[in-house]
């Protein structure tokens, strides 16, 4: 099998132990006769799936008893719809700090259906760097504080998590949820797409605060009603059944990694491996202030954007995809999450200094 080293941003790459159980079991899972893909979700073997899906994320995560996790539809950006209109709750409006394009989505959104207030942003520094916290103008009385801890687009990253006081603050963890240990406690909500760090697409993955729900504006669809989708165990229609055990199998991986503790720090190892090698020539850049630098999403250009065409044709010769920047953006993007081995950074830190040599 010659499987390519997949820098994609999502659909990302997933780790080769789930996919060959996949494989496996995608004409009989565990002897039903059946594919997961063809169950009822609500027969017992589903639910198990289910249920199970939940009890290891739960464990690996350290997440407390008074969350809800619910595995819903719509993408993260169904969310930033459905956010306000679940945690709003009467108040005037919300606070958004914006650090790059998904928070500029959000933010939008929320204006439907409430005061949706811009606390902090970085878009004056072209999204390269987190806004200083003792600059945020927050409102005590805001619903909640949302932030986009890792922004897949420009590559910035909180790597701590911003005190909001009373406030609940709300995450979009959708690119570097479970890519180290994560603090539940101190976040009202979090969010994020399954596409990156959990599973295939089609499934989202939200945990909240109970006391956060319940409190749902009128309009809200009932199949988008966080109490209702928590009092169904995300099962109020029919869900993303597959994309629902294949993160559940990649939960069980993490696990059998040694945890988000260890998944960390090989991740903080990949994002080292690779930025020491941009910093230390002037061929490639990276124009995200250093305390801020994604451990996910390394956005980079070439001195000579001439050849950017070269080297991505070059790139995918040498086993490589997924290395075009955003078109927001341009230049080139390495996407390292979770499932990407430190072989596969350092074949690309090769073949960037092999380029240098014969194109510099």
């Amino acid at each position: 099998m010659n499987r390519i080293i997949n820098f994609s941003a999502g659909p990302a790459t997933l780790p080769l132990p789930v996919l060959e159980q996949v494989r496996q079991d995608l004409l009989d899972w565990n002897g039903s006769g059946m594919s997961v893909m063809e169950m009822s979700h609500r027969d017992k073997e589903f639910m198990s799936i289910a249920q199970e899906s939940e009890k290891i994320l739960r464990r690996i995560a350290e997440i407390p008893d008074n969350y809800k996790v619910l595995f819903m539809q719509g993408g993260a950006t169904a969310q930033f719809a459905l956010i306000p209109l679940n945690l709003l709750r009467g108040k005037a409006g919300a606070d958004y700090v914006v650090t790059g394009d998904w928070g500029k989505k959000a933010l939008k959104e929320c204006g439907k259906y409430g005061k949706a207030r811009v606390a902090a942003s970085s878009e004056a520094d072209k999204f390269t760097l987190i806004p200083d916290r003792t600059g945020w103008a927050l409102d005590p009385d805001a619903a909640y504080v949302h932030i986009t801890p890792n922004e897949t687009i420009h590559g910035v990253e909180f790597h701590y998590v911003p005190d909001t006081g009373s406030v609940p603050l709300v995450a979009d963890m959708s690119s570097n949820i479970l890519s180290r240990p994560l603090e539940v406690s101190k976040y009202g909500l979090i969010y994020g797409g399954a596409q990156k760090n959990i599973g295939p697409a089609g499934l989202t993955l939200v945990i909240v605060r109970e006391d956060l729900i319940g409190h749902a504006a009128p309009v809200t669809p009932g199949v988008f009603d966080y109490k209702a989708v928590a009092d169904n165990e995300s099962m109020l229609n029919t869900p993303s059944c597959f994309a629902w055990y294949v993160s559940g199998l990649v939960f069980k991986w993490i696990d059998s990694q040694g945890g988000l503790a260890v998944v960390g720090e090989r991740n903080a190892r990949k994002a080292a491996l690779l930025y020491d090698y941009l910093d230390s020539q002037d061929f490639y850049s990276n124009p995200v202030a250093r305390k801020d630098r994604s451990w996910m999403n390394v956005p980079f250009t070439l001195a000579n954007p001439d050849l950017d065409a070269e080297f991505l044709k070059g790139s995918v010769a040498a086993g490589m995809r997924g290395l075009k920047g955003h078109r927001a953006v341009g230049g080139m993007r390495a996407s390292i999450y979770n499932a990407m081995p430190e072989t596969g950074v350092a074949t690309l830190v090769e073949y960037m200094k092999e380029f240098v040599r014969m194109r510099g």
